[in-house]
């Protein structure tokens, strides 16, 4: 009786809710806000109040809490509660949604714990706190440090493995935006707080090692097309023409070839064999320092024979130190068997018992590297490298492959071995200067000639994001190894660097005029 008088004032009573109708169509407008990407997904946060000072891109998860409160609390007192109750049932939690899809964070107990059972007035005594990692998973102490920061820092990893036992690792860095140094002596530091399973490296997985293996192929073909090219001058006519004139569209009879295959053998197996010692020269100095690296992932070109492989830490480095030795110590095998092959390739260019297997080979070759160039010179002397062509052995070829693609390795950029060196020895700040010097460098042409352009691609696709921080990334390495470090970073410079003309022509490396 109540329901029909509510509708019988209408000609066409009907029902104000009934259970068979849809619900009213709000159209949900929130209070004015600005748009802000807060996780994920894109939502509407409130305008900033002045009492409360966010970061978002520090913390972006006060910012969310403070605006779901807001929410909560204009629910309870708009003119249409109704609206609001809808619009929070459809309400999603971004901080609940980041902590499923992103990284594990740091368990908020566990941090209470550790600030009260690991730092104090005798180890560190922490001062604030800030998000630690790439996006914010973990939880960095600001502070003052209470003692030698080594000392310091072994003591409290060995008392969080009895707090926490291996759920966390510590991490010891510079202190970011510090005001000044530590009175102590060097820089300020923080000690970041990670999950094992954040900052662990990912393992190797089926799909990377059948990738390995065909690079490697790649790599093996590349430089078996190496051997072959160094040979162009006595190879037929028509097969240098059927690979070299776009407009030749008869085969030659391939069988040719077969003699030249063999005979560039040597030569393929010389550039391949330095980019497995220098891996060798990884593998060994990570094992000394018990540490894990992954499968090489060898770069094949048909240039060098291989821009080398990427090699990757599958274990947390201890500190700086470690970064350093493992980084240098594959282009040092690498180098130091290339040049080896480079001065026995010289002799025997020079001496009548190779003569049988000597290549003839473009004079303007050895205009690619200042150093190289002197020391064929030096050797070969005045009148074999003032012509058009030059008498090599096959070693020298291999010799002058190995070590511009060792050079190449160890320019301070990126996560190439020569920038994690000089991460290690100077630290990431001093990565970026010396980065953005060695990418105008290949931009312009300076280092490399015509492979600057496709190795500083190479760099920027594959290796262009530093090395992650070690445990210990405060301690310094010493300074025999900046010294050593600086003197490898000359040496590469004048193998890269190319001979111009008036140079060339002075010293009498290549016939110029010819070219």
């Amino acid at each position: 009786m109540a329901f029909s008088s509510l509708t019988s004032s209408s000609s066409n009573p009907k029902p104000l809710l009934p259970h068979s109708s849809k619900l009213p169509k709000f159209r949900l407008r929130p209070p004015k806000a600005s748009l802000s990407l807060s996780s994920s997904f894109l939502i509407r946060s409130p305008p900033p109040n002045p009492r409360a000072k966010f970061n978002l891109k520090s913390n972006p998860h006060a910012q969310i809490d403070h605006f779901n409160r807001q929410l909560s609390s204009r629910t309870t007192t708009h003119s249409n509660p109704s609206r609001f109750r809808l619009c929070r049932s459809f309400q999603v939690d971004s901080v609940k949604l980041l902590d499923l899809l992103g990284p594990e964070k740091v368990d908020q107990s566990d941090v209470k714990l550790i600030k009260e059972k690991l730092f104090g007035y005798s180890t560190f005594w922490v001062t604030k706190e800030e998000p630690f990692g790439d996006l914010g998973e973990g939880v960095l102490f600001v502070g003052n440090l209470r003692g030698q920061r080594e000392e310091v820092y072994s003591k409290l990893q060995t008392e969080l493995r009895a707090i926490t036992g291996e759920k966390y690792d510590l991490f010891m860095v510079e202190e970011p935006n510090a005001d000044g140094p530590d009175p102590r002596g060097g820089p300020r530091v923080s000690f970041g707080l990670l999950r094992k399973e954040v900052s662990e490296p990912a393992g190797t997985s089926l799909w990377q090692y059948i990738i390995s293996v065909i690079l490697f192929v790649i790599t093996i073909g590349s430089c078996l097309e190496l051997g072959i090219a160094s040979q162009i001058t006595s190879i037929p006519p028509e097969i240098v023409k059927y690979f070299t004139d776009p407009n030749a569209t008869e085969p030659p009879d391939m069988q040719l070839l077969i003699p030249y295959v063999e005979s560039a053998l040597p030569l393929a197996y010389g550039v391949l064999g330095v980019q497995l010692f220098h891996e060798v020269g990884h593998y060994l100095a990570a094992f000394g320092n018990k540490v894990r690296l992954s499968i090489p992932y060898f770069i094949p070109n048909i240039t060098l024979g291989s821009f080398g492989a990427i090699t990757q830490f599958k274990s947390l480095l201890p500190d700086r130190r470690t970064l350093f030795d493992v980084s240098i110590s594959g282009p040092l095998a690498g180098g130091a068997l290339s040049f080896s092959m480079f001065c026995v390739g010289l002799l025997l260019s020079s001496s009548p018992v190779g003569t049988g297997d000597l290549v003839q080979v473009p004079s303007v070759l050895f205009q690619g590297s200042l150093l190289l160039g002197l020391i064929v010179r030096a050797t070969l002397g005045y009148s074999a490298m003032h012509a058009a062509t030059v008498s090599i052995h096959p070693l020298v070829i291999a010799g002058w492959c190995g070590l511009t693609t060792s050079a190449f390795n160890m320019l301070p950029v990126g996560c190439l071995d020569g920038g994690r060196a000089l991460q290690g020895a100077f630290g990431k700040n001093a990565l970026f200067g010396f980065g953005l010097a060695t990418y105008s460098m290949l931009g312009l042409g300076v280092l490399g000639g015509p492979l600057s352009l496709p190795w500083g691609l190479y760099v920027l696709i594959c290796q262009r994001a530093p090395e992650k921080p070690c445990l210990n990334d405060v301690t310094d390495v010493g300074t025999w190894r900046k010294t050593f470090l600086t003197v490898i970073v000359f040496l590469v410079i004048l193998t890269l660097l190319p001979l111009w003309d008036e140079l060339a022509e002075e010293l009498g490396i290549g016939l110029v005029s010819s070219f």
